[in-house]
């Protein structure tokens, strides 16, 4: 076999990629070094912007296997029959830090997934809690401004954080969340994932039901405690990257059972609160889990870069018998995912390997445009409707029509008569045991030291005293006895 022959990118043989081209031993460098320059060049360009949010990630492939019959709530065809496999992509990440972010800290954590489906990818996009600290996108940019590095400092700044929080009495049930135990997860195979908004499916019969997402993880949920938290990103900063990387090299495939909550579409109106507020969960006593499957990785990526920093998720990548719901936050993800994408690698995106559709066909009259691989033939149009035999559309909606009225303008979301910002939160702070209480108040209140402002501070322990008088009364005290930072 003989010796492979490293090129340019145009093809041609390298003769030294030790040295470049100068004017003499000891002279300046020659602008006609097309190896030289061409290897710049592709050097300042080979990573595209990072995400805004979800920067930090990892991924690995695996499959997706229906185990239970869920056919009379949804046509979807990769879950029409017990024992079918569809072909899966996930990307796990941290939400706030930049892409050189370490791994083990206190954040919500991205639990996006792909289905490489018949009909089409699936695009589910979640986290490893079941709610959010908001419920309007509108404040979506403001929330993120608040999280990420200050424009001074350059750094995230406690007083930014809990001061948004004290404007947003709405997140009080995450915040709990993440201040809890569960808020440091100690790898991405040992924690759950939830579609975290509700989503519609529709069967052969369009009836429409709407559903919750919760994947279980099967290696048990754990955690890590701050401090062993702040060892482990000294020891190493990628350790949940490193974590599974070795764990499916190993053979040690992580799975996730998925279960979901079916809430038929004609009870939401009338459901005691918003079941479109992702800010809160469906009881279990009204809307027991269902299982449908389990999800099983087994694959590393080849490479970080195509395959983790190229992938490419949007909520609106529906497939039949699956549709989007009322939940505002949800709407507004339908738009900003995709465009995030298009910014960060190009309009023609869902071509490259790790985002392109696995279906028998993918026809469409997408033409043109950076790094187009599907541009079609002198025989192809690209308008529709034509004479020419192109595709057509097939008239049948993905999923059921949802009924809408009322004026048009900015609104508050419409107040079920249970509807409150704070009752879960209690909810929540009163299942945990008296250890983790301990642990609650004390996460809070370490972050709370830190913040400048009374007023401020006094706001977010009035949040903490709504959702249960003892939960304020504690971080109150456990405040006022620690030294301001």
């Amino acid at each position: 076999m003989s010796p492979r022959v490293l090129t340019t990118e145009s093809g041609a043989p390298v003769a030294d990629n030790q040295n470049s081209a100068t004017a003499g031993a000891g002279g300046p460098l020659l602008l006609q070094d097309q190896h030289l320059l061409e290897k710049l060049a592709r050097f300042n360009r080979e990573r595209v912007p990072e995400r805004v949010v979800h920067a930090r990630g990892s991924g690995a492939y695996g499959y997706f296997e229906v185990t239970d019959d869920v056919t009379g709530l949804t046509r979807a065809d990769f879950l029409s029959e017990v024992g079918r496999r569809t072909e899966t992509f996930i990307r796990f990440s941290t939400v706030a830090d930049s892409l050189g972010g370490a791994d083990a800290v206190r954040d919500p954590r991205g639990f996006a997934l792909k289905f490489y489906t018949d009909e089409g990818n699936y695009d589910l996009v979640g986290n490893n809690t079941p709610v959010f600290f908001i419920k309007d996108p509108m404040k979506f940019p403001d929330f993120i401004h608040s999280q990420k590095r200050d424009p001074f400092t350059g750094r995230q700044e406690p007083d930014n954080v809990w001061d948004f929080w004290a404007h947003s009495p709405e997140a009080t049930h995450q915040v709990t969340w993440l201040m809890g135990d569960r808020g440091i997860p100690a790898s991405y195979r040992h924690m759950n994932g939830y579609g975290s908004h509700t989503y519609q499916w529709t069967n052969a019969e369009g009836e429409a039901f709407f559903v919750k997402y919760h994947f279980k993880t099967n290696q048990g949920v754990r955690s890590l405690d701050s401090d062993r938290a702040a060892e482990l990103v000294g020891q190493d900063a990628a350790s949940h990257q490193t974590d599974l990387l070795q764990a499916i090299e190993r053979g040690v495939n992580p799975s996730w059972t998925l279960y979901v909550q079916v809430m038929p579409a004609a009870e939401a109106a009338d459901y005691r609160f918003d079941p479109f507020d992702v800010t809160k969960v469906w009881p279990h006593a009204d809307h027991p889990l269902r299982r449908v499957g389990r999800l099983v990785l087994d694959r590393n990526p080849d490479n970080v870069f195509a395959e983790v920093e190229q992938a490419a998720f949007s909520p609106n990548n529906f497939v039949p018998g699956i549709g989007p719901s009322p939940d505002k936050m949800l709407q507004g993800r339908l738009f900003a995912y995709a465009d995030a994408q298009r910014y960060r690698l190009g309009i023609n995106h869902t071509q490259l390997p790790v985002n392109a559709p696995k279906a028998p066909v993918v026809d469409t009259y997408g033409r043109d445009g950076l790094h187009a691989t599907r541009n079609g033939s002198r025989h192809d149009k690209n308008y529709e409707p034509n004479s020419y035999a192109g595709p057509a559309q097939t008239g049948v909606p993905l999923a059921a029509p949802l009924p809408v009225r009322g004026w048009t303008g900015t609104h508050e979301s419409p107040a079920h008569p249970k509807d409150d910002d704070f009752f879960q939160a209690g909810e929540l702070y009163r299942l945990m045991s008296a250890d983790e209480k301990d642990r609650l108040v004390a996460t809070i209140a370490g972050g709370l030291s830190r913040v400048t402002r009374d007023d401020v501070i006094e706001k977010n322990i009035a949040h903490f005293r709504a959702a249960d008088p003892e939960y304020g009364a504690r971080v109150e005290e456990a405040v006022r006895a620690l030294p301001e930072d």
